[in-house]
């Protein structure tokens, strides 16, 4: 293990905000195919501004996971996007439900 990295959680954070940014594209593409209006075209755009936030998460964590210095910072900084983008992601969810009924 590197000197400076933190707890390791670059590598479980980097594929899961990959896999997270083809969830985001889907959930979007469904909404197109749908054909949801306005609301839909709310979700539409933050799903798709979160998929830039879930990549800034992913290269922070691939960042961490290359230096030995400043890997920890890093971490944290991917760590605190990530759930962020996750949050944003339970939102579009939420709003997504109460739309479709």
């Amino acid at each position: 293990m590197k000197s400076g990295f933190s707890n390791g959680l670059s590598a479980h954070i980097l594929p899961t905000s990959a896999t997270m940014i083809g969830v985001c594209m889907t959930v979007v593409s469904i909404v197109k195919i749908v054909h949801l209006s306005g609301i839909g075209l709310v979700i539409d755009k933050l799903l798709a501004a979160n998929s830039i936030i879930f990549l800034m998460s992913a290269i922070l964590s691939f960042s961490s996971m290359q230096r030995t210095e400043g890997g920890a910072r890093l971490e944290r900084w991917a760590e605190t996007t990530f759930l962020f983008a996750l949050g944003l992601v339970a939102i579009a969810a939420v709003i997504l439900a109460f739309e479709i009924v």
